[in-house]
């Protein structure tokens, strides 16, 4: 019971016009990815590299201020600065790339998903493990093989989930927001303006 209050009292703390900020960025970048797919890749391509950048100058002088993991902030630093610099510097080439490693990794995970499903099988999990599995890999060595496609389905996913999921955190912003005067005005006391 202790951590149900300890998510509630999180969630509670939780200013109803951030979630509201939140869920109208994602709203138009969702919009942005669908109408103007391009020039909204470029653009968050420079975000993500500048905030890869900052990361990693961050992990890097972390090092010196607390010795503790230093081989894991020195990694991550240096990961980050490089991969923000070639963002930042080539934020056109990047807007391909990631998108397509991205393919590329969740096809290797799907092949990877189905081959252990099938030795599953094998071990006694049953026919339905085996074809989940053979589903598994065909839909893994779909996205290996038809790079471009699968790049582009995913970029619409994205933009796509990012309209839905802002839509929710604008009409939960609201719900907390009529939560908040509602416990304001049980405990009989106003809301403080927001």
């Amino acid at each position: 019971m202790q951590a149900y209050g300890d998510v509630t009292s999180s969630v509670a703390t939780t200013p109803w016009w951030l979630v509201l900020l939140e869920g109208i960025a994602a709203l138009i970048i969702g919009i942005l990815l669908l109408t103007e797919t391009g020039a909204t890749l470029f653009t968050l391509m420079v975000f993500v590299g500048a905030y890869w950048l900052v990361t990693g100058i961050i992990d890097l002088v972390m090092l010196f201020v607390d010795r503790r993991q230093w081989g894991w902030k020195l990694f991550s630093g240096i990961v980050g600065i490089v991969a923000g610099l070639v963002l930042i510097r080539d934020p056109l080439w990047a807007s391909v790339l990631v998108p397509a490693t991205l393919v590329w990794i969740l096809g290797i995970i799907g092949i990877a998903i189905g081959v252990a499903a099938i030795i599953r099988a094998f071990m006694g999990g049953g026919i339905a493990s085996a074809i989940l599995g053979i589903i598994s890999i065909l839909l893994g060595g779909i996205l290996l093989f038809n790079t471009v496609v699968a790049t582009v389905v995913l970029i619409y996913a994205v933009a796509i989930w990012a309209i839905v999921g802002g839509i929710f955190a604008i009409v939960g912003a609201f719900m907390l927001r009529s939560r908040e005067h509602s416990a304001s005005a049980a405990a009989g006391r106003p809301l403080a303006q927001a």
